[in-house]
């Protein structure tokens, strides 16, 4: 009886590894390689004519999208880059200021670009194991969400994403500064077992 009783068990905790491992792989498939370009400049488009309506109801009044907040100087001996928000996955986790792999195991680090909240395109790496603040949820995100982006000198800033694609590991050209004076974040971690890249590409709204 109790022989039966384990086997079962041991079957029933297979079963459920198996599950999750298919269920993961079935997020990260709905994921296209290499960016959406045509979204990209409809993005543009739509981001532009906002920004028009936006500054003509707006001319005499400061932006909406930026808030004052104060947000530690460091954490865990590491200098704080910024303070990243993502409600759609229940994210909320600060970003290093450190390219160091011990870094990188406690929170996401900058991984290059300009200070957060300045124009250019601000990259952030993290892992994507199951812990509370890294990206194992951003596979979850879908073009519309939104990410909201804090620095002591900007305050709070609100970016909309506008694509989601998978990259091999030697393709960098998702760390160009080329944004057209747009000021963009790009979220990155590892897919596939390491052998591709998932990019979340978000824009300044």
């Amino acid at each position: 009886m109790l022989k039966n009783f384990i086997k079962l068990l041991i079957i029933l905790i297979i079963s459920m590894l198996i599950g999750n491992m298919a269920y993961g792989m079935y997020r990260e498939a709905k994921i296209g390689d290499g960016p959406n370009s045509n979204l990209a400049e409809e993005f543009n488009e739509i981001n532009n004519l906002d920004n028009h309506i936006n500054t003509t109801i707006n001319q005499n009044s400061t932006t909406n999208n930026l808030q004052e907040e104060k947000i530690v100087k460091e954490y865990k001996g590491y200098v704080v880059s910024a303070k990243l928000e993502i409600p759609e996955i229940n994210l909320e986790t600060y970003v290093l200021d450190s390219d160091e792999e011990e870094a990188m195991w406690l929170c996401p680090t900058k991984y290059f670009g300009p200070d957060a909240n300045e124009t250019g395109n601000y990259c952030i790496a993290a892992h994507n194991y199951d812990k509370e603040n890294m990206f194992n949820h951003i596979i979850e995100l879908n073009k519309g969400d939104y990410i909201f982006l804090t620095d002591n000198k900007n305050g709070q800033v609100k970016y909309e994403i506008y694509d989601i694609y998978k990259v091999k590991p030697t393709d960098t050209q998702v760390l160009s500064q080329k944004t057209n004076g747009e000021t963009e974040l790009t979220l990155i971690t590892c897919s596939d077992y390491s052998s591709k890249r998932i990019i979340v590409k978000a824009r300044k709204v």
